[in-house]
């Protein structure tokens, strides 16, 4: 006799290894495709540029994909003197800029990657990583005169447009694509609470786009009083830890990418065109004790970016160690937790898991990665009605996530519960119609006799 498929087994409310890897692995949210706005001005040149999103549409996108990301970031920061001063500062730069209309806001998230982002409504973060590889207040307002120069410039409007939007419904399933089964124990995870960061859901800028964001990037920082020297120094910090570590940085050279080229121009034009503002402030001593909250986490931080590099190459039980390492120097701190949820649920270990989730969930009740981390533990132990309490909260938290319907279907599935199961299937394919979660939901609505 063949073994049941995966459906049988969960409609019989039974998930081996395998199916419970498949369910959890995320199909990407897509949106709706507008077509191309034609010609516009451009904010900065006032030339005739093609762009493929009107202003409204960079708005709504920013509305509807900046909180995934910051969450796929873990969160902005808890501390509130840090994302005060990450305001003051962008805030300081951006009243200066040629679209200080623009609804701007400007946070610190905790990943531990190197980078930062701006979606094109003004939506700006830096990371925890990439503040920590700083010294001064003027990098810090070069790398964010530089995420406002790209707004300004309508970046994501000019290289984005339906590219753009494709490239968001298509990014989880092609992650999930490449998944090999070998990989198949931690994939789904870093692809559902992923440490993929801004490249998944951004634009990817050209070396035009980079080159003029950098050079309105010194020009704002200039004008709020800043030595361009900043903006040199911030490129050396890049360019060095390109050497040093690559693979913290693999996503800001895939939507920044950094060169030497880009670290001589820029001494170039502080030498030159803005050597007068040379006597401007580099404020090292305020940024230091701004940052000092955060850099009493440095040695947990490293630990964790070491254990995310192990995790990326598969050697979970060493990736484990430096989790653990960095518990211990820092016991409270959520990205920590939530990466060792990951991580023991990639060895099979749920019920731990579901404890540090747990504890990730109290220390930062309204973050939504917890919660999904929770649920996703709760299902590997067959706890169904706790994980679609869990996927429910998450969803509350952070809405327009189609995958948490779909995970809300499965759970209501296993619970025998056909009727709700049918309903976030449906809600599930009115937004994805293609890839293996697609195939079941609907499947199952044809096999119920919801669907022809």
């Amino acid at each position: 006799m063949n073994p049941p498929k995966a459906g049988e087994r969960i409609h019989r409310g039974e998930m081996t290894r395998r199916d419970f890897l498949w369910l959890v692995s995320a199909a990407g949210s897509a949106a709706a495709v507008p077509a191309l706005s034609g010609c516009a001005a451009h904010p900065v040149t006032g030339r005739q540029m093609l762009v493929g999103l009107s202003e409204e549409q960079e708005l709504g996108l920013d509305r509807q994909r900046s909180p995934h990301q910051i969450s796929r970031d873990f969160g902005a920061t808890r501390d509130p003197g840090l994302n005060r001063y990450a305001a003051e500062v962008g805030s300081s730069l951006s009243s200066r800029s040629h679209r200080p209309a623009v609804p701007y806001s400007f946070r610190v998230v905790n990943a531990n990657y190197i980078n930062a982002y701006a979606f094109p409504g003004g939506t700006i973060a830096a990371t925890r990583g990439i503040l920590l590889e700083m010294q001064s207040e003027a990098e810090f307002a070069a790398l964010m005169g530089h995420e406002i120069g790209h707004v300004n410039a309508r970046h994501s409007a000019q290289s984005a447009g339906q590219g753009l939007l494709a490239q968001i419904a298509v990014a989880g399933v092609a992650i999930a694509a490449g998944a090999s089964e070998r990989s198949a124990a931690y994939a789904p995870l870093i692809q559902i609470a992923g440490t993929v960061g801004a490249s998944a859901l951004l634009a990817s800028y050209s070396r035009e786009n980079e080159r003029e964001a950098d050079g309105l990037g010194m020009e704002y920082m200039t004008r709020a009083g800043y030595s361009p020297d900043g903006m040199v120094g911030l490129m050396g910090v890049l360019v060095r830890q390109s050497r040093h570590k690559p693979g913290m940085l693999d996503t800001m050279f895939s939507s920044h990418p950094v060169s030497s080229e880009r670290l001589a121009s820029m001494q170039a034009d502080a030498a030159g065109r803005y050597a007068g503002f040379r006597a401007g402030g580099l404020g090292r001593e305020r940024y230091m004790d701004r940052t000092a909250g955060l850099r009493s986490l440095k040695p947990a931080i490293e630990e964790q970016q070491k254990g995310e590099r192990l995790m990326a190459r598969k050697s979970l039980g060493e990736a484990e160690a430096h989790f653990a390492a960095a518990l211990q120097a820092a016991p409270d701190d959520y990205t920590g937790l939530c990466l060792m949820a990951r991580c023991q649920v990639a060895q099979r270990r749920y019920e731990r898991a579901r404890v540090y989730a747990a504890q990730a969930r109290q220390i930062y009740p309204g973050e939504p990665q917890a919660m999904q981390l929770s649920g996703v533990a709760r299902m590997a132990l067959k706890d169904y009605p706790a994980a679609y309490q869990e996927f429910d909260a998450y969803e509350r938290a952070l809405p327009g996530d189609a995958n948490a319907a779909f995970l809300k279907g499965v759970s209501l599935e296993a619970m025998q519960n056909r009727p709700a199961a049918a309903r976030e299937y449906q809600r599930y394919l009115r937004v994805v119609q293609s890839g293996s979660q697609a195939r079941h939901a609907a499947t199952r609505l044809r096999d119920w006799g919801y669907a022809k």
